[in-house]
């Protein structure tokens, strides 16, 4: 004989089963509650779970819709913490419903934590994790929350009892972070590191997830640390020794003298949106890395970055990474206390970063730095502090830093040249100057600017034939702006005659000139004039169409309209 069950069963049922128990339907309504979930919980049966718990509801969810079978999940409610079993109730192959069963997870712990290894282990950890002056997050394989130290309390102005039990997805739309490094490695489950403000700080956030045996995500634990912090004393102390003898002042004379006397010429749209970018990014305090070939004027952007900032009274001080021997580099950036090596002076020396202490500090050719210098770089950007080779205590400086490199940062990452880390603080804002050959409209500008220029230091009145400045203007310029300018100094010095012709040009851009697409040595024969120029014309536009990208480009090299560059195409069936 089987006894059917009844609503007062199934209630003395739940309530035998001496568990904290919760039975919800598809819509999330609480239809049965054992008497102790009642007690610890404080709720009754018709109540809304995703109302009274709604980080707890989403999970739950994911059984009810299907996504997950079953799953455990940590979760903090009154001061205890549970470990939260769920599993669908099916009824004629559907699923109805869920049931909870949640474990005080002080009484999984009893057990556990009498024996002596176990204690001691624990109290070690707990040491380690709680003494930690870096903010340590510790997350399930879901994301979910289980501990967070006290610096990350110190750091986010939360006590932990607010945060631990909750999942990333919900502290990101609630606006307690903008990304989760965590979220971000549960998911790729690959070590993850993000930059990202929170209240007027900067926070550097790496996940790294932890592995079972048998390969399956369990923990991610997330160290994190505020980088904005600086010492004002130590700063003002170091401003004093840094600069003496009026050599600030001197230095400060002449970089206004250089910046002033420099000119940027931008009629292109790429380079007038990179002029724009600097100016913006000027405004701020952030790491800014130029990209671009050797001579394209990354150093130019660097001066109108610093002119246009607020740091423009101080100094902006420039070093060329590539230039310094390796042994010598990091004594050059980070100054040297007397006796540290072998030719130190005598009273010691402050390095490029003590120099630039309230303005600009520019690193140009920064790929080349050895690992070593990288790793005391990377130090200054995280906590604004150098020491000097031969000393003992850190230097506080404010310098702003600026970076360049014509290399492929990222390859160079992944051959092991250059840290990721550092990439990362340095690549906060990236500018990327384009080559003069991507800039064409800016060519004729910069001849006659430096044409101009040279003339005026050597006291002549220089200018360009027509035939010349078109060769000029045809040259791809593979050394760029430096280039351009070291041949228009060497036409104004070494021409003859105040016209500079074909014949004054160097060998290189006549010998290209010579090879070009639209030259044609020889004519067809047995051909009317009118018949002979259409084969002229047929065979330019041929070699227009393999050289240039559309048809605003052949416009514009053969000096007419686009429209009808498009009816000539046309007429000779080359569209």
């Amino acid at each position: 004989m089987h006894m059917q069950l009844f609503p007062s069963h199934l209630q003395a049922l739940a309530d035998a089963t001496a568990r904290v128990m919760i039975v919800v339907d598809h819509s999330g309504t609480i239809t049965l509650l054992s008497k102790l979930a009642s007690q610890h919980l404080g709720i009754e049966p018709g109540i809304s779970l995703g109302t009274e718990f709604p980080g707890f509801w989403l999970q739950v969810s994911k059984i009810l819709d299907g996504t997950q079978l079953s799953c455990e999940i940590p979760l903090r409610i009154a001061e205890r913490e549970y470990l939260v079993g769920v599993n669908p109730v099916i009824e004629d192959k559907q699923i109805s419903g869920a049931v909870c069963i949640l474990v005080d997870g002080t009484q999984l712990d009893t057990m556990t934590r009498r024996l002596p290894s176990f204690q001691t282990l624990s109290r070690e950890l707990d040491t380690i994790i709680d003494s930690s002056s870096d903010g340590l997050f510790v997350c399930d394989a879901n994301a979910n929350v289980i501990r967070m130290n006290p610096a990350s309390e110190k750091i986010h102005n939360l006590p932990a009892s607010e945060i631990v039990g909750r999942n990333m997805r919900e502290l990101i739309d609630t606006g307690f972070i903008e990304r989760s490094a965590a979220l971000e490695a549960s998911q790729s489950k690959k070590r993850v590191s993000l930059l990202q403000n929170k209240d007027g700080h900067k926070l550097i956030s790496i996940a790294t997830p932890v592995f079972t045996e048998q390969g399956e995500l369990v923990r991610v634990v997330v160290s994190e640390r505020d980088i904005t912090e600086i010492d004002n004393l130590q700063h003002e102390l170091e401003k004093q020794a840094a600069f003496k003898d009026g050599f600030r002042n001197q230095m400060l004379a002449m970089q206004q003298a250089e910046l002033e006397s420099q000119q940027i010429i931008a009629r292109s749209p790429s380079m007038i949106r990179t002029l724009e970018q600097a100016i913006k990014v000027s405004k701020a305090d952030s790491s800014v890395l130029i990209l671009g070939e050797s001579g394209v004027g990354k150093g130019l952007i660097a001066d109108l970055i610093h002119k246009n900032s607020s740091r423009t009274g101080q100094p902006l001080i420039k070093i060329n990474c590539g230039a310094i021997p390796e042994s010598l580099i990091e004594a050059e950036l980070f100054g040297y206390e007397k006796g540290a090596f072998t030719g130190a002076q005598t009273g010691g020396k402050p390095g490029h970063f003590e120099l630039a202490d309230g303005g600009t500090l520019f690193l140009d050719e920064v790929a080349e730095l050895p690992l070593t210098s990288q790793v005391k770089l990377l130090r200054f950007l995280e906590d604004g502090q150098i020491m000097r080779l031969g000393d003992t205590r850190n230097r506080t400086v404010n310098v702003r830093v600026l970076a360049a490199t014509n290399q492929d940062m990222e390859q160079m990452v992944g051959q092991g040249q250059f840290r990721l880390d550092l990439y990362y603080r340095l690549n906060v804002i990236p500018i990327q100057v384009p080559a003069l050959r991507d800039r064409s409209d800016c060519i004729v500008p910069l001849i006659r600017h430096y044409i101009d220029e040279f003339s005026k230091q050597t006291g002549t009145n220089k200018r360009l034939t027509r035939s010349a400045l078109d060769a000029l203007t045809a040259y791809p310029y593979p050394g760029n702006v430096r280039e351009l300018m070291n041949i228009c100094e060497r036409l104004v010095v070494m021409s003859e005659t105040e016209l500079v012709d074909l014949a004054d040009l160097p060998a290189q851009i006549i010998s290209h000139g010579a090879t070009n697409p639209f030259y044609i040595d020889q004519l067809p024969t047995g051909q009317s004039l009118q018949q002979a120029l259409e084969h002229v014309e047929k065979e330019l536009l041929k070699k227009a169409i393999e050289q240039f990208n559309n048809q605003t480009e052949i416009a514009q090299a053969l000096s007419v309209n686009q429209s009808t560059i498009a009816r000539k195409l046309k007429k000779y069936g080359l569209t």
